[in-house]
């Protein structure tokens, strides 16, 4: 179990790095430890999305610190932890800097549901605006996740964005549609958007239908075959 977890963080690591999600070496992913919540898989300092492997996947505790594995640890490891100790239901939290959702944040205009991407995040779209910074500290991270509360995702404004899951497959899914949400509205907006939208039953009865664990995991493996297809 403990290595089928610890390749699932490394398909997530390939796919985000696909979808251009990697910003060089800075984005990263975590996974917390089967039957112990105190703990939690993470990608390595250093290195980028498409060079996760078992031997370098960092293993760390809710304080932060490194406790195992063979890469050095992320300094915005605190982005995890804390989301961690706030969100018991949360076994997933990705990090990443994705252009549109940067854009958006910056803009200081809210992600409305206007496309069936948006429709995930349909329920909140918090976001933390404390600081640019990067997250190196315990205090900062507790902010970012009091700023997430109880929802999927939180913006940070002109930084990035922290998406959570009950597992991998739904937080990296959820990165994805966030990424293009962001990027349909800029360009609706762009383009003079107008100011329809759908009834909130039928809203309510789409984010039903595809926010569902069997959603996220069979998109994440055609992603995940995708991906190793691509590399061979």
């Amino acid at each position: 179990m403990t290595q089928d977890i610890r390749q699932r963080l490394i398909d997530a690591c390939r796919i985000l790095d696909s979808e251009g999600l990697g910003d060089l070496t800075r984005g990263h992913v975590s996974i917390r430890m089967p039957g112990d919540p105190t703990h939690f898989y993470m990608k390595p300092h250093s290195r980028g999305f498409d060079e996760v492997t078992l031997e370098n996947i960092v293993i760390c505790n809710l304080e932060g610190e490194k406790v195992g594995g063979g890469g050095r640890k992320h300094s915005e490891v605190y982005i995890h932890s804390e989301i961690y100790k706030a969100r018991p239901d949360v076994n997933s939290v990705i990090h990443v800097h994705p252009t549109h959702a940067v854009a958006l944040s910056s803009s200081g205009r809210p992600l409305r549901p206007i496309s069936q991407p948006s429709i995930a995040f349909c329920d909140g779209l918090p976001v933390f605006d404390e600081t640019v910074d990067l997250i190196r500290s315990q205090p900062m991270g507790a902010g970012v996740a009091k700023s997430l509360g109880s929802h999927k995702a939180v913006l940070m404004r002109s930084h990035g964005v922290a998406v959570v899951g009950a597992t991998v497959d739904e937080a990296t899914i959820l990165t994805i549609l966030l990424e293009n949400a962001c990027q349909i509205q800029l360009l609706a907006d762009a383009a003079g958007s107008s100011t329809f939208e759908f009834p909130d039953d039928d809203i309510q009865r789409l984010h039903r239908n595809t926010t569902t664990a069997e959603q996220y995991s069979i998109n994440f493996d055609y992603l995940a075959r995708r991906t190793l297809r691509s590399s061979v």
